[in-house]
């Protein structure tokens, strides 16, 4: 069974490519993904890396955590499941927050 693994402390030049690469030296790797910052497209640091079996997983974690990667000290470890999280409104207003209704104003909405 596979397992996924979470990376940090990354470069953030490295690539998906390298990530899988160096994670092969212990065994055979079925996915590696850097994550990406959605707003800015530059790397966060991290990524995930998907091990074949058990085995090969603490392999890769016994080998890899601590380790110094392109100047860096990597961070590796057992995934755990993403939590959900609230989600951000971003429309704006809301109370006296000076949004589309707010205006920041205080409430006062008399003759202008």
């Amino acid at each position: 069974m596979a397992k996924k693994l979470y990376v940090g402390g990354l470069p953030y030049a490295t690539t998906d490519t390298e990530l899988k690469d160096a994670f092969s030296q212990a065994g055979n790797v079925t996915s590696a993904v850097i994550i990406m910052d959605k707003m800015s497209g530059r790397s966060k640091g991290f990524g995930f890396v998907e091990m074949s079996s058990d085995e090969e997983a603490q392999k890769a974690i016994d080998t890899m955590n601590g380790k110094d990667f392109g100047g860096r000290t990597l961070t590796v470890n057992e995934a755990r499941p993403m939590e959900e999280r609230p989600r951000r409104d971003f429309r704006g207003g809301g109370g006296n927050s000076g949004g589309y209704n707010g205006g920041g104003r205080g409430g006062d909405r008399g003759n202008w």
